[in-house]
């Protein structure tokens, strides 16, 4: 069956789904392989969930007519992905990086969506799946979309673009993230500037945070940008405002607004406030919109949120963690006020033969501030020699965190996604 006639099923059953668990009556499987799994062994179980179709591309003992049979399902539902994409004459705003990418592309929905009708990635469906399941969901009424991209090795920027085709770009920044899949620091600079290329390629657009000179540097085949930034040379500038625990950012250049109080935990976060701001007022939102949109937003999912429990005050910020977000995390938090500081962190992954070292460095740069409590989980921070507080995971932490009669303190939990730290809380 070729694509065109693919999509013709697709225009009259438009749900795609490559999980039993979450299908709707008319919807499409693709059974997808993975190491551990074989969608095709689940055909059956499928339609009789209510899927009108399977796609698949293995032989099953399930005979049935509505079992389309391709070469390989990954490789049509990218395809038919992109096929859905020509469709459309809007834009497509693609958001990769290191650090915030998540919560960037979060905010940027909402500015977005106070004007136009908005459609983007939900979660971090921002891999090899995600990103076409994403480009699929987007209906004909769609005036824009935000598309969000992941990356632990070179290539995989250029793939996605090939079938997500932005016209905008923007790359939140490029830290120690991955290590262990691109190869070192210029690898990760050179994947995540696969969005550049791309988009230079295409005479698009990108936003460029102008407090990095190495992305100023990565875009110079680009001949459409727009600058944001905490610099006076940035077409869009802000700062952050001394507070106490959530960030409020001063718009001094690039939209008429003051002050814009948010909902989220640490100066980190401006450079993502400031890309909201920035692409909303180039697609036209108005100020007052901006404004509320951003104040608005509460963060969820362990993303820079404020917990307050009892007397003391949470930063659960456990969504993801690497050595550049690790860094700014911690410097953060000691120079944020409050009373009994006590920071409880989890250990940092893909970090490959770097691990060691940079999870010394973290322990080097804790020892520089004056804490209540240091307390560390995961085998590259247990097997190093000090004498702060160590286990092997979030819920020992847990069983320790509930003998302690902590008040008045501030606590700051992070740690890698696999570490789950967020169980601290449990």
């Amino acid at each position: 069956m070729s694509i065109e006639e693919l999509y013709s099923i697709f225009l009259e059953h438009p749900n795609a789904e490559t999980d039993t668990r979450k299908i709707k009556p008319g919807s499409i499987f693709f059974a997808l392989k993975g190491p551990n799994f074989n969608g095709n062994t689940y055909a059956e179980q499928a339609l009789k969930a209510g899927a009108s179709f399977c796609v698949c591309d293995e032989q099953t003992d399930f005979i049935n007519e509505n079992i389309i049979y391709v070469d390989d399902v990954l490789t049509t539902l990218q395809h038919l992905a992109k096929y859905h994409r020509i469709q459309f004459a809007i834009p497509f705003v693609a958001i990769t990086g290191s650090n915030g990418k998540t919560t960037t592309k979060e905010l940027v929905h909402e500015v977005l969506s106070t004007t136009f009708r908005c459609y983007t990635t939900k979660g971090n469906l921002n891999n090899h799946i995600g990103i076409p399941l994403t480009i699929l969901s987007v209906k004909k009424d769609a005036e824009i979309a935000v598309i969000e991209m992941g990356a632990n090795h070179l290539k995989e920027i250029e793939s996605y673009c090939l079938y997500a085709m932005p016209t905008h770009g923007l790359i939140t920044n490029c830290g120690k993230a991955h290590l262990e899949g691109f190869g070192g620091e210029d690898g990760i600079k050179k994947g995540k500037g696969e969005l550049y290329n791309y988009i230079s390629n295409t005479e698009g657009t990108v936003f460029i945070n102008n407090d990095y000179d190495y992305l100023k540097n990565m875009s110079n085949s680009v001949k459409n940008k727009i600058t944001y930034g905490s610099t006076n040379d940035a077409g869009y500038q802000g700062l952050a405002k001394e507070g106490e625990h959530l960030l409020e950012v001063e718009i001094i250049k690039g939209a008429a607004i003051d002050t814009i109080k948010t909902q989220l935990a640490g100066n980190y976060n401006l450079p993502n406030v400031m890309s909201a701001v920035c692409i909303g007022k180039y697609f036209g939102v108005a100020d007052d919109k901006i404004k509320n949109a951003l104040e608005g937003y509460v963060p969820t999912n362990s993303r820079s949120q404020i917990i307050k429990r009892d007397t003391n005050v949470i930063l659960l910020d456990a969504y993801n963690a690497n050595p550049s977000s690790m860094v700014v995390a911690i410097e953060n938090f000691a120079a944020m006020q409050g009373k009994n500081k006590i920071i409880i962190l989890g250990g940092m992954m893909e970090l490959g033969a770097e691990s060691v070292k940079e999870h010394e460095n973290i322990i080097t740069l804790l020892g520089n501030y004056k804490w209540d409590k240091v307390v560390v989980a995961g085998k590259d921070f247990i097997n190093l020699p000090s004498s702060i507080l160590k286990f092997n995971n979030a819920e020992e932490i847990s069983s320790w965190y509930k003998q302690q009669e902590f008040k008045n303190a501030t606590i700051l939990i992070k740690g890698s996604r696999s570490m789950a730290m967020e169980k601290v809380l449990d």
